[in-house]
């Protein structure tokens, strides 16, 4: 069996203060809906929707002083074009769509308005070029190790924005700013971990005329470096291991749909997976996400005690000699992966 990849302990991930599933307050605008009307389906073609070049840049680990973190030397890509206009089309068709409206929006303190939980029933086109084998290949490139979808209720968790006029408030968490200043003080995601290994994000408006939008990333010394945002159709890889917001952005008076392909973790069974509930419970349909996430990590644990018991068995065949303090470390290793699914597997109880 191949050793558990070893790493640095994972940081602290603070989540919204939001304890339950809550419905944005404001509507979307009426013309989202009926655009997405027009639309045509299509079913999901690599061939036709996939567009990918890679990135000029990925910042690795090391440059951004987080070498030896996290399950990749590579920290966030330059942005790159990875589906195509036809495919945001679609993806746009479903996510506005009345039914996805009705049953999948949630809000949080941390974002007004997102569309989460669409599944394959109410957005087959998402749900299948998320699990593509051909989006999916591009994407662990890009990454530095193969990724697959954390679970399917975080398949595609969208962001919107819609600008007001120029003295409206923005409101993130408990801060409240006033456009038309600093737009480095200006985010419409505040600093943050995120919850999982790997966080992927497509845009999914047009930004033309719009100003500022880049990923903040502050490095372990306070430094704050600044990674170009994806423009429509484009992409960009970042990892759960750094901090780092979404600076709001200014210009046009138009609705802004950031789409994320969202959450991802390795696909071996062998790498250590730190995935937590922390940033997804208060958004989510605690049902959906618990046997979910559930269903995954014992397909994680099950792998390895398969892999274990086959090794085990060789080694007995072959009359060599115990290993005790191999097998103490391979039994504890499970027993603090079994005890954070107990850390994330809680009642939620109202203050």
């Amino acid at each position: 069996m191949p050793a558990l990849i070893s790493h640095p302990p994972p940081p602290h991930v603070v989540g919204p203060a939001t304890k339950r599933a809550t419905r944005p307050s404001k509507k979307l605008p009426q013309s989202l809906i009926e655009s997405a009307k027009l639309t045509k389906k299509e079913l999901w073609d690599a061939e036709k929707h996939l567009a990918f070049q890679h990135p000029s840049k990925i910042l690795s680990m090391k440059e951004i002083g987080l070498e030896g973190h996290g399950i990749s030397p590579n920290a966030c890509s330059e942005p790159f074009p990875l589906f195509s206009e036809e495919a945001i089309k679609q993806m746009r068709a479903e996510i506005f769509s009345e039914t996805v409206l009705d049953k999948c929006q949630y809000a949080s303190t941390f974002n007004a308005n997102m569309v989460r939980g669409m599944g394959h029933e109410l957005a087959p086109f998402t749900y299948d070029a998320w699990h593509s084998p051909e989006t999916l290949a591009k994407i662990s490139q890009v990454a530095g190790v193969e990724v697959v979808p954390a679970f399917d209720f975080d398949i595609a968790n969208i962001n919107i924005s819609v600008s007001d006029d120029k003295n409206a408030e923005i409101s993130i968490g408990e801060n409240k700013l006033r456009d038309g200043a600093d737009n480095d003080n200006l985010s419409s995601v505040a600093w943050h971990y995120d919850s999982f290994p790997f966080v992927c994000v497509v845009m999914m408006s047009d930004c033309t005329g719009m100003v500022g939008g880049e990923t903040a990333v502050r490095k372990p010394n306070g430094e704050v470096i600044k990674v170009r945002g994806p423009s429509t159709v484009w992409y960009c890889c970042y990892p759960s291991r750094t901090i780092h917001r979404a600076p709001g952005s200014q210009g046009p008076r138009r609705p802004r749909a950031h789409h994320h392909g969202h959450l991802l973790r390795p696909k071996s069974p062998f790498i250590r997976d730190e995935s937590v509930l922390t940033g997804v419970r208060g958004i989510s349909n605690l049902d959906e996400l618990y046997h979910q996430y559930t269903e995954y990590r014992l397909e994680i644990l099950e792998e390895r005690l398969r892999a274990k018991s086959k090794e085990e068995r060789k080694l007995a065949l072959a009359k060599k000699k115990y290993d005790i303090p191999a097998m103490r470390h391979f039994l504890q290793e499970q027993r603090a992966f079994i005890d954070s699914m107990l850390t994330e597997l809680v009642e939620v109880e109202d203050d």
